[in-house]
């Protein structure tokens, strides 16, 4: 699996200590879009364009509470950003809303609680066919006709 990741500058040591427990975990190959960036956004747009257009398979984003990012990400076409703060939305976001991207609070969540919700996030796929279909459907129709 390839995964984008980035953040901005509130959430770097957060950002650094997930790409190890990506890879310690073997994950997939993570690729960082950086940091330095105090304008979230820039750094948000960046990873869910590169997801979106099938470049990396999922993303994960960082922010103070993760708010902003998510609300950047979505933005792009394609981007199915989701902030997740347990492991059952973390689970859920794949299971069943097919998202491609996760974004945590570098503020709001803790370190063992990070690692928790990507090993969510990074095991559990969406299941074509599953009674969420519909659901995923309909946003992905009106993502694809804006």
């Amino acid at each position: 699996m390839k995964i984008a990741i980035g953040c901005d500058p509130n959430a770097e040591e957060e950002k650094k200590e997930l790409i190890q427990y990506i890879k310690k975990k073997g994950y997939g190959e993570v690729t960082d879009f950086g940091s330095e960036d105090p304008v979230y956004a820039h750094t948000a747009i960046k990873v869910a364009e590169n997801v979106a257009s099938g470049e990396f398979d999922r993303g994960v984003l960082l922010c103070g509470t993760g708010l902003g990012v998510s609300i950047a990400a979505n933005k792009v076409k394609g981007a199915y950003a989701a902030l997740v703060s347990d492991v059952y939305s973390a689970t859920r976001a794949r299971l069943s809303n097919d998202a491609n991207i996760m974004c945590m609070g570098a503020f709001t969540t803790g370190n063992k609680v990070r690692e928790m919700l990507v090993d969510a996030f990074f095991t559990n796929d969406f299941v074509p066919g599953c009674p969420s279909q519909p659901k995923v459907d309909a946003f992905v129709e009106y993502d694809n006709n804006r």
